[in-house]
């Protein structure tokens, strides 16, 4: 694969990085403050990679998320999947396959931000989310 969208053919091409910045728009980040007040968890990042676990655990494919939209919060890689950061992309990269979808630099990024705003949408969509122990029982 390449980093300009193609996707690979052959076994000594590049892989696709994971995107230099994570963008959440507005409404991702209004259910973001509201999982921060029920859960006490405080940080963005944290919040969307749960969000992103959660989404990654349903067997259907998220609906699209129009690239290019507002910008709320963004942040980058790094900061997003820390130090798991190769686990979470490579995550992303089985479910796009399993899902039949290219693997090419677009999609690869829409799934990434389509997966955040599911799981955000379900986190703070479940009534029995309250707080902390409530989101680590979810691996339970």
């Amino acid at each position: 694969m390449t980093s300009h969208g193609k996707q690979s053919s052959g076994p000594g091409d590049q892989p696709i990085a994971p995107p230099e910045s994570v963008r959440i728009g507005t409404d991702v980040r209004e259910q973001l403050i509201t999982m921060k007040r029920r859960t006490g968890v405080m940080n963005w990042n944290v919040l969307c990679r749960w969000a992103l676990c959660r989404s990654l655990a349903e067997p259907t494919a998220p609906a699209a998320v129009p690239s290019g939209g507002d910008t709320a919060v963004e942040m980058t890689w790094k900061t997003f999947a820390g130090p798991a950061g190769d686990i979470y992309w490579w995550l992303v990269k089985q479910r796009t396959k399993e899902l039949g979808l290219p693997l090419d630099e677009h999609t690869l990024n829409g799934q990434l931000r389509a997966h955040i705003v599911r799981g955000t949408q379900y986190l703070v969509g479940d009534a029995n989310m309250r707080d902390t122990p409530d989101l680590v029982a979810l691996v339970g």
